[in-house]
């Protein structure tokens, strides 16, 4: 916590741990590295010396048998929390995630659900390569039985952790470590249904309609602030929920405004900014051709200097709202 008072990303990611171990013993952490700075950040600093390393276990080097074995815990009335420190290699893993912990309550019934959450953290950019720097979010959100949440601010790392875990569903918990920097005043934890959350607006505005989750929300927000010294007055919706999604907030929003950029840290082509544009328009909230900034269509680089090409930024959303407005 710095000097005045603010909480970063991670270290509210860790305030969540801390609530759920201290508050419900049937809570436990598994996974590679928890122990960690290098895998997990700040983001679990000092767990295991606070509630043993017993109930924050860290793992070999197998995603399919730790989340299998969290699977298994939460069959028989544990709430587990799988870190996954890169998303890139939970896939092997998804076997257990998509056939296994999505499908049982629908298998049998509702008489019983493994109450697992799965954080899987997105980490890429420092000329780490393709096969560790991949956000997935879309694989899942496609999943049935399986919430999806993706945190842009410090508040909702904490909260939505809190509320995912205590929500007896199988939840898929996506954070970002380009994130981590972010920092914001926190009140106490004060739990509240998974199932009341959704989209909400960051920051009103009458141009255009900016939509996101997770760290594209936060270059949503970055260039909007860059937009209102150009006199474009940017409505930046946080989509928080990716599974079930609810494009309500963001169709009103869009019929407000008259036009719609939808911001994705993924690829375009079959990815979670059509979906956001599909609800959208199925729900009449579009009065003229949306458009979206995603990454481009091929695996991410090691060069630096192709990074900076690769990425979206702030910059990037700000030109492309600005080719948006221009149209009308």
């Amino acid at each position: 916590m710095s000097d005045a008072g603010q909480t970063g990303y991670g270290e509210a990611i860790c305030q969540a741990f801390e609530y759920l171990l201290a508050n419900h013993p049937e809570t436990f952490a598994i996974g590679q590295g928890v122990w960690s700075p290098w895998y997990v950040g700040n983001s679990m600093t000092g767990l295991d010396e606070k509630f043993g390393r017993h109930r924050v276990i860290d793992t070999p080097v197998s995603e399919l048998a730790c989340t299998g074995a969290a699977i298994g815990a939460a069959l028989c009335g544990y709430r587990p929390i799988v870190i996954h420190p890169r998303m890139d290699f939970m896939l092997l893993a998804v076997d257990q995630v998509v056939n296994q912990a999505a499908k049982w309550s629908h298998m049998f019934g509702g008489q019983c659900a493994p109450a697992v959450t799965i954080r899987a953290i997105i980490n890429r950019g420092g000329e780490q390569g393709a096969q560790h720097s991949q956000a997935l979010h879309a694989w899942f959100a496609h999943v049935p039985g399986l919430r999806v949440v993706m945190p842009a601010t410090a508040a909702d790392a904490r909260d939505l952790l809190v509320a995912g875990v205590l929500s007896g569903d199988p939840v898929m918990y996506i954070d970002d470590r380009w994130l981590y920097g972010r920092r914001e005043t926190l009140g106490p934890v004060k739990p509240r249904p998974l199932a009341a959350e959704g989209p909400v607006i960051r920051r009103p505005g009458r141009d255009v309609t900016l939509a996101g989750a997770g760290y594209s929300s936060y270059l949503c927000e970055q260039a909007a602030e860059r937009l209102a010294g150009e006199g474009i007055e940017a409505e930046v919706v946080d989509i928080r929920v990716l599974n079930p999604f609810d494009p309500t907030v963001i169709a009103e929003s869009a019929n407000r405004t008259g036009a719609l950029l939808v911001v994705d840290g993924g690829w375009a082509p079959a990815g979670f900014a059509a979906e956001v544009i599909a609800c959208v328009a199925e729900s009449g909230g579009l009065r003229r051709p949306p458009r979206r900034v995603t990454l481009p269509f091929a695996p991410a680089p090691a060069s630096r200097a192709l990074e900076s090409a690769y990425y979206p930024t702030a910059e990037t959303v700000s030109a492309a709202v600005r080719g948006l407005v221009g149209d009308r």
